[in-house]
């Protein structure tokens, strides 16, 4: 026992990765990258709302 193993005898290092297209291609990645954007999206429209209505002085302090 002088490496780390990954379960089944074999080498960790030998274990392999995803690749990117294949992790692309899951729906949950595509899922979650439409609600960060749809955040986002919401967010900077509140606050370029809030701009323009603090700019025209329809909020006054």
């Amino acid at each position: 026992m002088t490496g780390a193993t990954d379960g089944d005898g074999g080498a960790a290092e030998d274990v392999r990765r995803p690749s990117v297209a294949a992790v692309a291609r899951d729906r949950r990645v595509w899922l979650i990258l439409a609600v960060v954007a749809g955040l986002l999206v919401c967010c900077c429209s509140a606050v370029l709302g809030t701009l323009i209505a603090l700019s025209s002085g329809l909020l006054s302090a």
